[in-house]
């Protein structure tokens, strides 16, 4: 049987039992069953995010997430002092990872789409919008652009999952998404 080892120390020239050629052919049908899955999963599935990838600076996303504070802000979360802003509906809006933090909170309306562009200002960070199952890599040099549309109302917490250092258990953001006005 195959299970032992072969008496002939020049094993590869001693014939496949038939056992281990059947085991070879069963792997090797789960193999293309699973890489046809995969496909499939990816089309069909809605499980996996189409987005949109640019290089962009640090600087240059920087600015533009302080533009849209500046035109949208509606208010700061609580003593920390990080701005709140509540974008239209059908609009780009912005969130940038830095150490330690998710800036700034977004307000988003219920049942609206919107292109939500992230990027981080200096390591790679971990995107988790908990409870929901929405898990991206940020990464410095490139915008990642994702629509959203919320469907319940509700605080989302943002939370890195990606280890970027002495602060990365404090780093959570959020996202308010509240019904329409």
């Amino acid at each position: 049987m195959a299970i032992f080892p072969p008496k002939a120390r020049v094993w590869w020239n001693e014939p496949v039992q038939k056992t281990e050629l059947i085991w070879i052919a069963v792997a090797f049908v789960w193999g293309l069953v699973m890489f046809f899955t995969m496909i499939f999963w990816h089309s069909v599935g809605e499980q996996n995010l189409s987005n949109e990838t640019y290089k962009i600076s640090p600087e240059a996303f920087s600015a533009k997430v302080d533009a849209m504070i500046e035109q949208y802000q509606v208010g700061e979360e609580g003593d920390t002092g990080i701005p709140v802003v509540r974008p239209p509906a059908d609009s780009d809006v912005y969130m940038l990872a830095r150490l330690w933090e998710w800036y700034p909170v977004l307000e988003l309306e219920k049942g609206r789409k919107y292109r939500l562009h992230l990027a981080s200002l200096d390591w790679q960070h971990g995107f988790s919008l908990q409870p929901e199952n929405i898990n991206l890599q940020v990464h410095p040099n490139y915008e990642m652009v994702l629509t959203v549309e919320p469907t319940t109302a509700g605080v989302f917490s943002v939370v890195c999952n990606e280890f970027c250092g002495i602060g990365h258990h404090q780093m959570v953001g959020r996202i308010r998404v509240v019904e329409n006005q």
